[in-house]
């Protein structure tokens, strides 16, 4: 090679090399080493979390049939990136279909009303009639609130919530958004309540029947008017399906919050399936009189109960995940029907086949049963390593009383393929229970055990000893149920849990789901 040919290509390399930066060259290629000492770019404020593709804002607010429509608020910037914020009417009107739109979010400035409380009576004979307003929700759509925030569904109204297992419908909160929470966070906003006419207890109105038309409740934490109730059992308030509900339960008003879910006099019809709530600073769920069958419902580190049942709700709920967080939390169950009369009609009957309960905090009890409850726990585990705490507690006379078709009392408590790994079993109640009841209650269904050591993997996931346990067959109970045949939530080789949920410090639903609770998924 000639001198010439030598200079003119170093001068080439030169050259080249004067227009790269240090992060534009992936590799010095074959011909020796290359060292470039660029001063290091600065770092980012804040470093963004890493994701595949960070987000951009969408160009604009989709339109809605609603004509008061959304409102552009401009945009808010995360770990996961920007995004258009396009906030809901303080009350839709009309029917409206909130559509799944990459680097958008939808907002709730209060609170949101679905339609117009349509009175206790599907028709106009209580003087009102109803809105019909069908608020859905595509899968994958995220809605973000704060504060006393909190989306109401009205009598005579519907949700249609429904996301896929790849796509589940999100409701957070804003410090979500922006990447300020932790696992510890909770309370940030109001959540979401369904209310509906089927029959309820605790009446508001002064001598009104319980479980009649007349008989309405006020959602419990609600400042403004929020009444639920009536006597039309096999009504609908919609679907939630494949939803998460993260960081809830903010102080409406006095000392009352609301849940993730709440549910008031839902009727037969509303359906609900794969829900996950998420670090509820009050319970997890509640369901105030009316019916709510469930499957799949995932309860995470509520900081009251993870399950609540009151004032004359129908409940059936099949296959049940609640893991509370380590410090905080009270029970894992509570059938909360002490108030106005023990012996209200409709009576209280919840009934949970395929449970998995994580208790982790020192407590009075992990199951409180009390006020003349109906209740029944079949194909379940209950763990509670804390010391000292009992497993089980049921106060009340009404609550152990035989039978009674006139009281609408189907008996004592029933316990059927039951096992409890707890430090202690059981503890003396209140109202005339002592332990030896609540013991022999216990001990007269088919396969339970009060000393029980558990194998469960992943927390929740059986192992061999659950795998080898007996069944019980729920639909006895109901014909809602389906006879599973095996005990516990998860078997070894279930999925039924994964892909929809998100993970934390208590417990990890596995990869390939929307990631850690403290991170938006990016869809």
């Amino acid at each position: 090679m000639t001198l010439f040919q030598r200079t003119l290509i170093l001068g080439c390399s030169t050259l080249a090399l004067a227009g790269c930066g240090a992060d534009e060259i992936v590799s010095p290629g074959t011909g020796g080493n290359i060292t470039i000492n660029n001063p290091p770019a600065p770092a980012p404020t804040p470093t963004p979390t890493p994701t595949s593709t960070l987000v951009t804002p969408a160009n604009g607010c989709p339109t809605i049939a609603d004509p008061q429509g959304l409102t552009d608020d401009g945009t808010i910037a995360g770990p996961t990136g920007t995004y258009r914020v396009c906030t809901m009417p303080a009350r839709f009107n009309a029917s409206a279909t909130l559509p799944f739109v990459r680097g958008l979010l939808y907002r709730m400035n209060g609170r949101v009303d679905v339609g117009t409380d349509g009175g206790p009576a599907p028709d106009a004979t209580d003087g009102v009639s109803d809105t019909n307003v069908a608020l859905t929700i595509e899968p994958g759509a995220i809605i973000y609130a704060s504060g006393a925030s909190f989306l109401m569904v009205n009598r005579g109204n519907r949700i249609n919530a429904i996301g896929t297992a790849a796509r589940p419908i999100i409701f957070t909160s804003r410090d979500n958004v922006l990447g300020l929470n932790s696992d510890a966070s909770s309370g940030q906003w109001g959540g979401v309540v369904m209310v509906g006419r089927a029959p309820v207890t605790d009446c508001i109105a002064p001598g009104a029947v319980t479980g009649t038309v007349n008989c309405e409740r006020q959602v419990e934490g609600a400042a403004q008017p929020a009444i639920f109730g009536g006597a039309t059992a096999a009504g609908s308030s919609g679907t939630l399906s494949y939803v998460q509900i993260r960081y809830s339960g903010f102080v409406l008003s006095g000392d009352s919050e609301l849940q993730s879910l709440t549910t008031g006099g839902t009727g037969s019809g509303t359906v609900f399936n794969n829900i996950m709530s998420f670090n509820s600073s009050d319970d997890g769920v509640e369901f105030f009189g009316g019916f709510v069958n469930m499957t799949n419902l995932i309860v995470v580190g509520a900081e009251d109960d993870s399950i609540d049942t009151d004032t004359g709700v129908k409940a059936n709920l099949q296959f049940v995940i609640a893991v509370q967080r380590a410090g905080a939390g009270d029970g894992i169950i509570e059938a909360d029907s002490s108030n106005t009369g023990n012996d209200s009609l409709p009576r209280q009957n919840t009934q949970i086949s395929n449970g998995t309960f994580i208790q982790r905090r020192t407590n009075d009890q992990s199951i409180r049963l009390r006020g003349g409850t109906d209740y029944a726990i079949v194909n379940s585990i209950l763990i509670d390593g804390t010391p000292g705490t009992p497993c089980l507690r049921i106060d009340d006379s009404q609550t152990i009383r035989a039978a009674n078709a006139g009281l609408d009392d189907v008996g004592p408590p029933r316990f059927e393929s039951f096992v409890m790994d707890c430090d202690t079993p059981f503890r003396a109640g209140s109202g005339g229970v002592t332990l030896a009841d609540t013991q022999n209650i216990f001990n007269a269904g088919a396969n339970n055990n009060s000393n029980y050591t558990n194998s469960l993997t992943m927390t929740f996931v059986n192992g061999a000893t659950e795998t080898a346990l007996t069944a019980f067959d729920p639909t006895v109970l109901s014909s809602f149920f389906t006879n599973a045949g095996f005990v516990g939530a998860v078997r070894p080789n279930d999925t039924w849990f994964q892909t929809w949920t998100c993970n934390s410090s208590a417990v990890s639903f596995g990869s390939g789901n929307t990631g850690d609770c403290t991170s938006l998924p990016v869809f």
